[in-house]
């Protein structure tokens, strides 16, 4: 069925591989390679998602040049090499872009222009394209997930001109690459701030992904690789919609999502989906569905080889059985979770699952143990959770430390409880989730009883005075 929205094209010039940087990779893998880059990336404050298939891209001569970000973490790697002693070609001579200068600075106005030039794998295709491809391009890229509905004018370009009765454009690799790295943009951005402030924004670029199939590509590869976007950022938009209290735009994206991966015959998309759809159905009070659901995922899962997706599914399973009090039936899933996550991650685990460490295992066990009514068992997973998170992923964070805090409330420890709900409201200023602000309400609500005791007290007045979502 994808074969369909497929058309000819010229061909493209074939791109030259970059020896150079395969060399420097020398006897490691291209996941120890791109593990290597993040670490760097962290010594030098900076932030990229650099995984495998960004290294054999690199190698493969699909990225003639690095966009800043990853500039600076190659020069960190490599002291005393240029860019082109790495193999790359010349700023200035890709794609017609003059060489930026010391004082080049993004305009005021634009969104989130902290982040604007972290994070992004700036392909800089070898092949030629037209004046739509690359404004397209620059409206997923250089507005990041928050961009607004006003910025993605080529989207309705591309629809006027279907409606003038002229050929809407095909989609060739820079759009699938900007399509993917929008995916990555909201992953990032949610990390950090939390969905309230996103979701709204994210649904254009969700369109746009849409309107691209519609288009058509260029070629067989790049239509899988539409798909999987597409599919990738309907789950994405969902997670957001989810996070902040929009069950049925969430069901609704999800599905959507589930759609695309069954069209496109992609079983790691579908496992995605119903992994995403599980944890919804838990969230919602339907248990029953989140077990099948998640079960579901096991199946379109069991032939990618992912011992860590394994795990994560086994939890969202346990999510179920805690919803349905079945101890028996949650124990299990736990073991299995257990099992699988302790043979290590592999070059096999989906890119989108980056955020799940040792933190999130127990973070979700703790949610377990918690909907089964042994809070002194939540407790101790949630604080473990917030002890091992990195603190950059600031939204996860807040979420493990607000369930410490409802544990520790539930389970008749009001003063530890208190000081775990303030140091969630320490970082609210940067966090923006409905579920985090839902879980402090109910901790709040427990804690009522024992407002005498001062730490308890200076928690609630300080929950108290917080602004009401808009």
């Amino acid at each position: 069925m994808a074969s369909s929205t497929v058309t000819s094209a010229q061909p493209e010039r074939p791109p030259r591989p970059n020896l150079a940087f395969r060399r420097l990779r020398g006897q490691r893998s291209p996941a120890e390679f791109a593990a290597a880059v993040r670490r760097a990336a962290r010594e030098i404050d900076e932030r990229v998602s650099c995984d495998a298939r960004y290294v054999g891209r690199v190698e493969a001569g699909e990225i003639r040049c690095p966009n800043y970000a990853y500039e600076r973490v190659f020069l960190h790697m490599f002291p005393g090499r240029t860019l082109a002693d790495l193999g790359f070609a010349p700023r200035s001579s890709v794609r017609g872009r003059q060489p930026r200068t010391t004082g080049e600075s993004r305009g005021a106005g634009e969104p989130y222009e902290t982040y604007d030039t972290r994070d992004t794998h700036d392909l800089y295709e070898t092949h030629d394209n037209n004046e739509e491809s690359d404004v397209l391009r620059r409206a997923f890229m250089t507005s990041g997930a928050t961009v607004a509905a006003a910025s993605l004018g080529p989207l309705g370009l591309a629809l006027d001109a279907t409606a003038a009765g002229r050929p809407a454009r095909r989609a060739g690799t820079s759009e699938a690459g900007a399509l993917e790295e929008a995916v990555r943009r909201i992953r990032l951005l949610d990390d950090r701030h939390g969905a309230d402030g996103l979701y709204r924004r994210a649904a254009a670029p969700l369109r746009t992904a849409y309107a691209l199939l519609d288009a058509g590509a260029s070629r067989q590869a790049v239509a899988d690789r539409l798909y999987a976007g597409a599919g990738e950022l309907a789950i994405s938009v969902g997670w957001l919609a989810h996070d902040s209290g929009r069950f049925d735009d969430a069901r609704s994206h999800y599905a959507e999502a589930l759609a695309t991966a069954r069209t496109n015959d992609d079983p790691a998309l579908e496992a995605h989906a119903f992994c995403n759809t599980a944890f919804l159905a838990r969230d919602a009070g339907r248990p029953r569905e989140a077990v099948r659901a998640s079960q579901a995922a096991q199946r379109a899962a069991r032939p990618l080889g992912s011992d860590r997706l394994m795990s994560l599914l086994a939890l969202r399973e346990a999510g179920g059985w805690a919803g349905l009090a079945d101890r028996v039936g949650c124990e299990q899933a736990l073991v299995r979770a257990q099992t699988f996550f302790g043979r290590g991650p592999s070059d096999t685990d989906p890119e989108w699952m980056s955020f799940f460490g040792e933190a999130e295992l127990e973070g979700l066990e703790a949610q377990c143990w918690s909907t089964l009514g042994d809070w002194p068992r939540a407790a101790r997973h949630a604080r473990r959770a917030a002890e091992l998170q990195d603190p950059h992923f600031t939204r996860n964070l807040a979420l493990y430390t607000a369930e410490l805090a409802d544990d520790l409330a539930r389970g008749g420890r009001p003063d530890e409880a208190a000081g775990a709900g303030t140091r969630v409201l320490d970082l609210l200023g940067e966090v923006q989730s409905s579920r985090v602000r839902t879980m402090l309400a109910g901790t709040a609500r427990v804690l009522l009883p024992h407002r005498r005791a001062a730490q308890v007290s200076t928690f609630l007045d300080r929950h108290g005075a917080l602004p009401r979502p808009a």
